[in-house]
């Protein structure tokens, strides 16, 4: 039996959880709406504030699927009623972030200005204070999708081994490298 697949989803006030005919569940609460199809084999239940997901069957393919779209509804309960942040510190000499809107432009060494843009559902924020490395903060109700900004912006600048200069998630431990005299003795 998946471990994750049988846990419980419990939902919180200010959240409504609807399962239509085909599967497709729709989460509404304070912060926003979210939808997901799910496969049609997979059982859904509501009760008194407790979603269950079921598989109806020991195939493999039931059992892959029971502990993917559990986690799945649960993220979209947690983003309608929380939210998720991100929070990537970019690191290095004359490196800086800002933002107008939703167009993020990004100074990360290169010859030239990045500009990126960030879809609508996810909202940004940048901080550069005097002293301290300029921060990226990411806002959205989608984990997948602020998972993948997050990913793309720190694709632009890769965090290097030697000096550690880059994007960074905050609080994100690198592993550091010996340089050239490191080696002798």
């Amino acid at each position: 039996m998946s471990r994750i697949g049988k846990k419980i989803i419990t939902i919180p006030a200010g959240v409504t959880v609807d399962v239509s005919a085909g599967n497709l569940v729709t989460v509404k609460g304070p912060k926003g709406t979210l939808s997901q199809q799910v496969d049609q084999d997979m059982i859904i239940a509501i009760e008194d504030g407790v979603l269950t997901v079921a598989r109806p069957t020991e195939q493999k393919r039931h059992k892959a699927m029971h502990g993917l779209y559990r986690s799945l509804i649960n993220n979209m309960v947690v983003g309608v009623s929380e939210g998720y942040t991100k929070v990537l510190e970019i690191i290095g000499v004359g490196y800086k972030a800002a933002n107008q809107g939703n167009i993020l432009e990004l100074s990360l060494g290169y010859s030239h200005a990045i500009f990126m843009s960030i879809p609508a559902e996810v909202a940004i924020v940048t901080a550069m204070e005097k002293g301290k490395n300029p921060m990226v903060t990411l806002n959205s109700i989608d984990k997948q999708l602020i998972g993948q900004v997050a990913a793309k912006i720190k694709s632009l600048r890769p965090v290097e081994p030697y000096k550690g200069k880059g994007v960074r998630f905050q609080g994100e431990q690198v592993r550091r490298k010996a340089g050239k005299a490191g080696g002798k003795k």
